[in-house]
């Protein structure tokens, strides 16, 4: 993982006021859902605060090397880099940005409250909610030091760089099978592991994974190491039924054993979809509190590319520009930041 820039952390160790003076919009999250919200809602001339987390900031994105499918970067570039330039655009015209993590929200009234870490409590009319989701991962040391080197949780974002190379794919739902798949369109062979004889994959999905002649299924199987120095090499294996090891050897790894939108904050406050993403209305980014809208992967649980994070990061900021044009001018007037009403597209 890059490191957050010096002058990023400079301005994180600043000390805070104690008294903050009402927001137009506070955006929570720092992948491209929320830098792309920030963007707009700037050059807008909201003035918006952006929390980046202190750990996090930048999100998945800062753990991925090469990244080839985002548009306008024909020769590539890394996911540092991108989400470093991006977090440079948002503050240009206006955003603020604080690495601090969100501990408490209330976003019931006409005023929502946000409590950091540090004691801070920032205020504003709108919250866009964009803290992204985390892929499930298999918990081994050595998963974590060889991500972006041989270890995804991607195919669509990292397939292109196993041409030509034996990988393999954990796990047994829709997800894995797609992933595996999609992965034979440049792989020679591609290994699926999974921990016992039942897939939870459709059978629609199973069926074309199994017709695959470059897909291998490997039952009862567990993934206990990954072997690598500074890229994988192969994979330790231990067989669910009779406890036998094996070693496979592979070029890559990719984890499909599921993701979770980080919504952890909203619980109880938002409408929750049952596949864990925030309810919003329609294509909207509209959420059942009025002045409080998600972007990002907390409302996609298909898709989860940084394009489509990015866009909805858009439809957020337009959604909280026309909220807060149908506020009281007084209300607005409270705040930090220009509402304006006859500049919001209809």
């Amino acid at each position: 993982m890059c490191c957050i820039p010096l002058w990023a952390v400079h301005s994180a160790r600043t000390p805070a006021k104690e008294i903050f003076q009402l927001r137009q919009t506070i955006i929570i999250g720092s992948g491209p859902a929320g830098y792309t919200a920030a963007i707009y809602a700037a050059r807008a001339k909201l003035e918006p605060l952006l929390i980046a987390s202190s750990v996090e900031a930048g999100g998945e994105l800062m753990k991925t090397t090469e990244v080839e499918n985002y548009p306008g970067f024909p020769e590539g570039i890394q996911g540092p880099d991108l989400m470093m330039a991006f977090q440079a655009q948002a503050e240009r015209f206006g955003t603020t940005v604080v690495l601090d993590d969100v501990t408490a929200l209330d976003l019931t009234g006409e005023v929502k409250r946000v409590t950091l870490g540090n004691g801070d409590v920032h205020e504003a009319l709108s919250v866009i909610f964009a803290t992204g989701s985390a892929y499930r991962k298999l918990g081994l040391e050595e998963e974590e030091r060889l991500s972006g080197h041989g270890v995804s949780w991607c195919a669509t974002c990292d397939g292109f760089f196993f041409r030509k190379k034996t990988i393999a794919v954990v796990g047994g739902g829709d997800s894995a099978m797609e992933e595996a798949t999609f992965l034979t369109k440049f792989a020679d062979k591609v290994y699926v592991i999974h921990r016992n004889e039942n897939l939870r994959a459709s059978k629609t999905m199973q069926d074309r994974a199994f017709e695959n002649p470059k897909i291998e299924f490997l039952f009862n199987q567990t993934v206990e190491r990954i072997y690598g120095d500074e890229t994988v090499t192969g994979l330790g294996l231990r067989n669910t039924v009779d406890g036998t090891e094996r070693t496979l050897d592979v070029s890559g790894l990719f984890v499909a054993i599921g993701a979770d939108p980080r919504t952890h904050l909203v619980h109880g406050v938002l409408d929750i979809n049952p596949d864990g993403t925030i309810a919003v209305e329609g294509r909207s980014s509209r959420t059942n509190r009025p002045g409080v809208f998600a972007a990002g992967d907390v409302l996609d649980p298909t898709y989860r590319q940084a394009v489509t994070a990015a866009a909805s990061g858009t439809v957020a900021a337009l959604d909280a520009e026309h909220y807060l044009a149908s506020l009281p001018k007084d209300l607005l007037a409270t705040a930090i930041g220009e509402a304006t009403p006859d500049a919001v597209p209809a």
